[in-house]
């Protein structure tokens, strides 16, 4: 015969585990719950409502409507243009009016880049032309090559209005742009006098 004596259940003396001492404060973890749920739902909200609204990466696609003009000419003032701002030369005036290089061309795309001129960023940007009866469409769009990028205080926009206005595209009669901050990371606080 043992000479232990017999203890009852649920009395064991033994150290208490980590379950146990929750035991003694269930609300505070209970709380603690709540608001980590909370802070995750929240988080998963406000980026599902960004992407929504919003490109997830720093972009911009641009639709233009070039009247009485044909695709091919459009194209050629914007690889004049993008030659003329090919090196730093203009950069000393300030904006980023300066630094895009002509990648490619095809009968109805135009590849080029553009370069910032203090952080040295890349934006890889594509113009597709279709004719349109008298009329040329044209899609323009810039993307950041930098993958981590999200916002752009409107830079891919302005690589592409700057190429359009300096080459002299948006005096056209009747010309008309098309995007929206759905299409175009910041479209509505561009500033292309400083990008």
């Amino acid at each position: 015969m043992s000479s232990k004596p017999y203890r009852k259940l649920g009395t064991d003396n033994s150290p208490k585990s980590c379950g146990s001492c929750c035991k003694k404060i269930p609300l505070c973890c209970k709380i603690t719950m709540v608001v980590l749920t909370v802070v995750v739902l929240a988080g998963l909200g406000l980026f599902v409502g960004f992407a929504a609204t919003n490109p997830l990466h720093a972009s911009c696609r641009v639709n233009w409507i070039f009247p009485s003009m044909t695709c091919n000419n459009v194209k050629t003032k914007l690889k004049n243009q993008i030659s003329l701002w090919n090196g730093p030369d203009n950069c000393k005036n300030g904006g980023e009016k300066c630094l895009y290089k002509l990648v490619s061309e095809s009968t109805n795309t135009l590849k080029a880049t553009h370069e910032t001129p203090s952080k040295h960023y890349k934006d890889d940007l594509t113009f597709t032309f279709s004719d349109a009866g008298m009329n040329c469409k044209t899609e323009g769009y810039s993307t950041s090559e930098t993958w981590y990028a999200v916002l752009d205080y409107g830079t891919n926009y302005c690589n592409l209005h700057n190429l359009i206005t300096g080459s002299g595209l948006s005096n056209t009669t009747g010309y008309t742009e098309s995007t929206s901050n759905s299409q175009c990371t910041q479209y509505s606080s561009a500033d292309c006098m400083k990008y």
